[in-house]
């Protein structure tokens, strides 16, 4: 409620309209929802109430709405025990850093309710998931007709529920669903982008040509072939790339955890490879800096700045299905184009803040290794920003080669934290 009035005050001395708030399936949504409703209220700003809607339809609406914020209620493809909040400035992007320090500085107040007389009201947007079904539906590609395409849907049982499926079905495919029936627990379970193994399976039994795997925020996308292979972020980016060489520029962007493989394809197709770290906000940093438009990470967050502002998973996925339409192949042709390496990844859990650059014997176990690699691999050892573990990747043409080398940085990283414990 404090962080609602608190960006309140700070919106209603920067511009007029109302601040939308959307969430998605969870349980906690509705008292987060309740609770930012009455902050803004109470600071004198109006708010339009979405409903379940997915991020990415939180940001569009909050332009095509002319809002001044979008709130998003949402921790993505974690469990329901989660939740968290994200605010997009009027213009569909995340908020400019003076206005989020100023926000930081009203939360250190105690709340002041504005006057009754301008306290804030309140209002639901009826046809939200109309609005943002129509604009997927043309933004890709007016002339989209997936006529003769079996889909199986995986909506991860979140905030796309009541609107992928609708999406692919008014373009004309024969859409099989899954995980549609949210209950406020069941988010991300089993199912949608983090696990797609359900989604493999019933692409087989249905005879599917395609499955698409959104996660509880609608955000990212995986998606799995006709053959029942799963298709990850990296192999998508590079599918999307190949099919609009000629409007992306000189460039895509991925991570320092997309696959060899991918930066190998793209440079064939005579384009440039950055890496960002890990997170889609420095994704989006460098598609900026650099004045590029595709980007993404292995997980499936893709942004194309030609179609929305910020990654959106049923875009992704129409942008896919438009190049596998265009080109008369199949997903599983599409992607061939791209050979992934072997690629292994062992966490280690951590107590404490680790510097792997005292650790003598693990350095020189590195640099051994990367000798061994050479210019057909990488290792990389990073610390996750959500969890204590540290992560080992290891990368190379040999997949016995990766796993040995993977399993003994890990334990080199183990034994040195044991000797300094």
């Amino acid at each position: 409620m404090k962080l609602g009035w608190a960006a309140g005050k700070v919106l209603a001395k920067n511009g007029d309209g109302p601040v939308l708030i959307g969430k998605d399936t969870r349980i906690s949504g509705y008292m987060f929802e309740s609770a930012l409703e009455a902050g803004l209220s109470a600071a004198g700003v109006d708010i339009c109430l979405l409903g379940p809607m997915p991020t990415p339809g939180i940001a569009y609406l909050t332009r095509n709405a002319r809002a001044q914020a979008g709130i998003v209620i949402s921790a993505s493809h974690n469990s329901f025990h989660d939740n968290g909040i994200k605010f997009f400035s009027s213009e569909g992007t995340k908020l400019p850093d003076h206005i989020e320090l100023e926000i930081e500085k009203e939360l250190e107040k105690a709340i002041k309710v504005t006057d009754p007389a301008h306290l804030g009201k309140a209002r639901r947007i009826e046809d939200a998931a109309r609005r943002y079904i129509e604009f997927c539906k043309f933004r890709v590609n007016n002339n989209l007709n997936l006529k003769g395409i079996r889909i199986v849907v995986d909506c991860a049982h979140g905030a796309t529920y009541h609107i992928a499926p609708h999406v692919f079905d008014e373009l004309g495919a024969d859409v099989i669903t899954i995980g549609n029936e949210p209950d406020g627990f069941n988010i991300n379970v089993e199912c949608g982008a983090t696990n797609p193994g359900l989604l493999q399976k019933k692409v087989l039994e249905q005879k599917a040509d395609v499955g698409i795997a959104l996660d509880g925020d609608g955000d990212r996308l995986i998606m799995v072939d006709h053959k029942g292979e799963v298709v990850d972020g990296d192999e998508i980016l590079f599918v999307i790339s190949q099919s609009r060489l000629k409007t992306l520029g000189d460039g895509i962007v991925g991570t320092v955890m997309s696959n060899l493989g991918l930066e190998m394809a793209i440079k064939k197709l005579d384009m440039n490879f950055h890496r960002a770290q890990v997170g889609d906000r420095y994704v989006m940093e460098m598609l900026h800096k650099n004045n590029l438009k595709l980007g993404g990470e292995t997980s499936g967050h893709i942004i194309n700045l030609e179609m929305t502002t910020t990654g959106d998973g049923i875009i992704s996925a129409l942008q896919v299905l438009d190049a596998m339409v265009d080109s008369g192949k199949t997903l599983s042709d599409l992607k061939s184009g791209m050979e992934k390496y072997p690629q292994t990844m062992i966490n280690v859990k951590i107590d404490k803040n680790v510097d792997l650059s005292k650790m003598t014997n693990l350095q020189d176990a590195i640099r051994t290794a990367e000798s061994e690699l050479g210019d057909k691999g990488r290792i990389l050892l990073r610390p996750s920003g959500t969890e204590p573990l540290l992560r080992v990747m290891v990368e190379g043409e040999v997949k016995t080669q990766v796993n040995a080398i993977a399993e003994s940085l890990a334990n080199e990283v183990r034994s040195g934290i044991g000797e300094r414990v």
